[in-house]
Parts: structure tokens; sequence; C-alpha cells
């Protein structure tokens, strides 16, 4: 009976996916799964293909791009309430327990352990296309080792052996010390599938801006630029970093070099549609209360904004408004002046008359630019951002007496999701979430501006290292500090809001990344006879809840991970209802008939059932039957 079919279990496979795209075009060019690339080149034609282009590349590209479209089976298993069995693997590979969740029933916002290669993977077809604003601070490559270790990361002798370190007889061909790019390939392999994954999950007006420091923003602008598109290249926002005084000691011999000043952000899109929200620093004392003079031209060149003025006309350049609207101004000043100027300033006046009138006037010596023609600028609370950001610090202390080394500042995240144009129901994703900032200021965000943005946290559990501030005030991992501080900045939020924090979301659920809900079997039947299936125990692991079971049927699925459900109980089986019907479940072993029909007769958009729970085709056959008749617009499905 195939009518029932089987949960697949196993993350997108993106390589075989782009295959298809590539057959839905040009049919011919593809046989058995393979793409036959001479041919596919012959029908684009020569021109597509340039002998001579540049290419950024880096030992180990390939394997790297291949990473990307590699499919996994893992699953995420929800953390509701504290551990006290280990699960998953933490970054020395082995189990450990995690801290649960936080309004685990009614919260929107995620936070995911585990590798972000494998975690990006798993959130293929649930979020693809839905997250607004990622934000991403990666290890900046300072020359140590990383935590995350790919499966295609190479060795010291691969490398060599790739880069042409030793000819066939084994002699070193150059001396291959760090500098000749083993660091810049190994942080190259780590960040590419990262990205490319990272930007299936975007809008198509979303956008991601990427810390880094002077070390590899470079390397990742060419990254991105492939990855992205360089169109979508936005800009490159300048942080500041706290002083340093290193260079101090140094001083009586001469500086090799000056202590670094900056940081960086880069900013890119998914697309072309994406449009960024104005966003503003706050002015000075003066520049708020006094508005000043400015010269009316500029060096644009637009021949219909060239008209005369007060008696002057542009030989090139243009005026910055259109001329009814400059006439209008050159009115209002002389209104000004004439009835109002002996008893109040031109701030008061502006203000008075509901500050939206504009002025133009010409200089009382007549010199500057076009005879001194100029037009007021008034004052300001804030001054529209450029891309110098550094009145704002990097860095800052949490504010919640949290161990955690050089935290990102929560100040520059929520400019970020400012300018991003989040909207207020918008995902804010951050997939080397560190100590959470991104959470805070999408918790103060939404506390200041009655926002519901939502955001998906993804943090590798690395260990805190032995003797660290961190291990002494008892955390056993990253992950436990970021949550520990998205717990002590939700109830200071909440609190310092007042009644505008009463329905603010503070909450998250925690999933980890752990091996498959499923045993071998499970992905190889085909290798086993159907006397050794029958001997064999139950193709699910023993250790697996039907909570793990119901989140791994919602990857499958693409559901989103932060919804309602709830369960009850119908014939004495424990069926599990998601989102008011996107998905039933019930995972019980020899489900009855009258639970079957109770089932159906709720027509959800997706029912799955346990295997086993049907011994016969013929029970098989009846349950298809039964959802024919009382639903048949529902997917059903059996693991």
């Amino acid at each position: 009976m195939n009518n029932l079919h089987k949960m697949g279990f196993e993350s997108p496979n993106l390589t075989a996916e782009n295959v298809a795209k590539i057959a839905e075009l040009f049919p011919g060019v593809v046989s058995e799964g393979k793409v036959n690339f001479d041919l596919l080149r012959t029908m684009l034609g020569d021109e597509v293909f340039k002998d001579e282009a540049y290419e950024f590349t880096w030992v180990g590209k390939r394997a790297a791009i291949a990473e990307a479209g590699r499919s996994i089976r893992k699953t995420l298993r929800p953390v509701v309430q504290d551990e006290t069995t280990p699960t998953g693997s933490d970054s020395t590979d082995k189990p450990y327990c995690s801290s649960g969740s936080r309004n685990w029933d009614t919260t929107e916002n995620l936070y995911i352990e585990g590798d972000n290669l494998e975690v990006l993977k798993l959130l293929q077809e649930s979020y693809l296309g839905k997250i607004k604003m990622i934000y991403i601070d990666p290890p900046y490559n300072t020359g140590n080792d990383f935590i995350y270790k790919d499966d295609f990361a190479k060795d010291k002798e691969d490398y060599d052996e790739e880069a042409g370190g030793y000819n066939e007889q084994g002699e070193r061909l150059f001396r291959n010390n760090e500098s000749n790019g083993r660091f810049h390939s190994d942080w190259c392999s780590m960040m590419y599938p990262r990205l490319v994954l990272a930007r299936n999950l975007l809008t198509d007006d979303g956008v991601i801006f990427i810390s880094i420091g002077e070390e590899e923003v470079h390397t990742l602008k060419n990254i991105c630029n492939e990855v992205f598109g360089e169109s979508n290249f936005r800009n490159t926002i300048f942080v500041r970093r706290y002083d340093k005084n290193l260079n101090r000691q140094f001083m009586e011999t001469g500086l090799a070099t000056m202590n670094v000043g900056l940081e960086y952000i880069l900013m890119y899109s998914r697309t072309k549609i994406a449009t960024y929200h104005p966003v503003f620093r706050e002015a000075s004392q003066k520049r708020a209360a006094v508005g000043y003079w400015k010269g009316f031209w500029n060096d644009a060149d637009r021949p219909t904004m060239r008209y005369e003025i007060l008696g002057i006309k542009p030989k090139d350049g243009q005026w910055k408004w259109k001329e009814e609207i400059a006439e209008e101004a050159v009115q209002n000043y002389l209104t000004y002046i004439r009835e109002y100027s002996q008893s109040m300033t031109i701030e008061e006046y502006w203000k008075k008359t509901g500050g939206k009138k504009k002025f133009i006037r010409r200089n009382a010596t007549g010199n500057g630019k076009n005879s001194g023609i100029e037009h007021w600028i008034p004052p300001a609370e804030g001054i529209l951002r450029n891309t110098n950001w550094s009145d704002l610090l990097a860095s800052k202390p949490t504010g919640v007496d949290i161990p955690f080394e050089n935290p990102k500042n929560a100040e520059v995240l929520k400019e970020l999701i400012r300018l991003s144009n989040t909207d207020d129901s918008g995902i804010v994703l951050d997939f080397f979430s560190g100590s959470a900032t991104t959470a805070h200021a999408v918790m103060q965000l939404n506390a200041e501006d009655g926002g519901k943005r939502k955001f998906i946290m993804v943090q590798l559990p690395e260990v805190c290292a032995e003797g660290s501030e961190a291990a002494k005030a008892g955390y056993k991992n990253i992950c436990e500090i970021g949550k520990e501080r998205i717990r002590r900045a939700g109830n200071k939020v909440k609190s310092e809001a007042g009644l505008n924090g009463q329905d603010l979301d503070i909450g998250f659920r925690v999933l980890k990344v752990d091996e498959s809900n499923m045993n071998d079997v499970y992905y190889a039947a085909g290798d086993y006879t159907q006397d050794m299936l029958g001997q064999m125990e139950d193709n699910i692991k023993s250790d697996r809840t039907d909570l793990d079971l119901l989140f791994g049927c919602l990857l499958d699925w693409g559901l989103p991970l932060s919804m309602p459900h709830t369960h009850e109980t119908i014939d004495g089986f424990t069926v599990h209802t998601y989102n008011n019907g996107d998905l039933v479940a019930c995972f019980d072993e020899h489900v009855s008939e009258k639970a079957v029909r109770e089932i159906a007769s709720r027509q959800p958009l997706r029912a799955v059932f346990r295997d086993s729970s049907f011994t016969s085709s013929p029970e098989k056959i009846n349950v298809f039957e039964i959802f024919k008749l009382l639903a048949p617009n529902t997917t059903v499905k059996v693991l």
C-alpha cells in the first residue's frame, strides 16, 4: 500500500534541487541526475563563458560549495524543562544537559543549540524566504583554531597537497607559513556554506548585516559578492572599538602599527527591492535648538531644476527643490523678515507656524556659489545617519551581570533592526548569537515601539574554558550564558516598560541539534529482507518522545517551529494538534479506527501516524479510505 507515504526526516538536498531546476529549463542536458555541462555551454552560447575573468577562490572552495547543498539526517529536539539526561553534543562532542525553555506554550521566539551549519540546513524548509533580517558576528579569524570543525575542513597535510605544497616526489615546493593562506582558506570554507544557506532563508526584501574586523573584511566582501551578488551590496557601516593603549609600551622605539579603532558591518540585501528605514543619531543640544543656512545649489545636472530665483539662474548644476517650492520658500522668508523678525527668531517663527515652512534667502554679502542663495536647515533632535556610526561602541557590557568577553552593543543592534525595515512582526535571525545581544535588542525595541518582532538565536554549545569567569560563575557552555542573558534582560526590559510591557514576549523555545529520531533501518529498509525487518525493533529510537517526533515532522513538512500546539486523548490514544490543524499527529501503537475517524473528521491539512500502528496492509488501506472519505484534502504520512 503506497498511498501512505513515509516522512523523509532528511534536510533538503539543495544540489539535487538545483539540478532539477536546470532540468526544467534545459531538459536535454540532464540525464540520470547528471548535468552535461558541455551541452549546457553549447545551449547557452560561448559568450556566457569567458576564458579569462576575475575569480575569487581558495583551497577547499569546491568542497565548501558542495557542503552547502549536502543533506543531513539530524533533528531538533525540544527542551521544555531543564534536562536531567544528557542529549545532543557540545563542542567537545559530548552529550550535555540543557536548561529549559521559558513560556514554551506562548512564546514565538526560538533558541537553538548546535552547529549553525547543521541548524541552517534543518531550517531550510520551515523558514525558506521567511526571515526579514539576519545579523551575525562570526569569528574574526585572528589566527586561532575554529570551534566550528566542519567535515570538509582540511588538515595541514591535505591543504599542502591541494595547494601544491609538495611535488610528486614529496619535496616541498614552498615554505607553508600561516601567511600562505591556510587560515584564510579555513575561514572562507567555514563562512561560505553558511552564507549560502542563510541567503535562502531571507525574504525577497530581507537584509543581512555582518560584523567583521579588519582581518577578513575584504575576504568577507568577496564571499558576499559571490553569494548575494555585487549589486546587492549596500554599504559598510563603521562602529568604534574601545580605546586600547597596547602600543604605549612601544612609543619610545617607534610604532610598527596603530591600534585598531573601528569594526565593520557589511550590509547586503536578498534582492534589489529591499529598502532601508532611515535611522538618526542624537543631535547636539545646540543643533536641536538652532537652525542654520546652507547653499541651495548642488552639482547634480538636471536642466529642469535650473531656473531663476532672486535674480540668479545657475549655469550648471541645479537648485535643490522644484521651482514652485522654492518660490514659496522665498515668500516665507520675506514674510518673516517683514512681519516677525523684530519680535522672534526664525526658529521661534518656524515652530509657531507648525514646523513645516521652508525658507530661501540671498545672504547679505552675496558671497558664495551663485551669489549666496541659501536655504534654511531647521533644528533637529536627530541627525540622519550615514555609514559613520563611530558615536556607538561595537561592544558594551550586557547590563545584566553576565560574564561574557566583549559582548556586542545592544544599541547598535537596535539601530540595525530599525534600519532593516523589519516590521513589528518580522523575524530576526542570529546564527552566531554568542551572548544573545540580538535577542536583547529585539525585546528592547519591541518594548519601545510596541512591536511583535520575533527572534531565532543559534549558538554552538561551546564549552566554557576551565578557570574562566563564566566557568567560575557556573556556566557550562556559551548557550547557557546566552539563555540566562535573555531571561535577565527580558525581566529587566519588561519591568522598565511598565504597562507597555504587559504583552511583551520575553520567552523562548529551546531546541537542540541531535541525531535523527529514526534508527538506520528507517533510511535503508531496502537493504533488509521482510523477515529481517519483522525481527527488528521499532524504527524509532527508544529515547525519543512524542514531542521529539512532532518537531521532526514539522521540519520535514516545512512548518514554523514557534506555533501553538495542544494534545488530547481520543479513544485512549494521545493526539497532538499543531497550529489549529496545520498538522495532527498520533504516535501511539495500534491506533483504533474510532480515533482515526475522529482525526479525519477534523480535516487537518496534514496527518501523521506511526507506521507500526498498522499491523497489516488492509489496516493501512482502511486508514487511506477513511481519509479519502472524510478529509480528501488531508496529506497523510507515516513514520
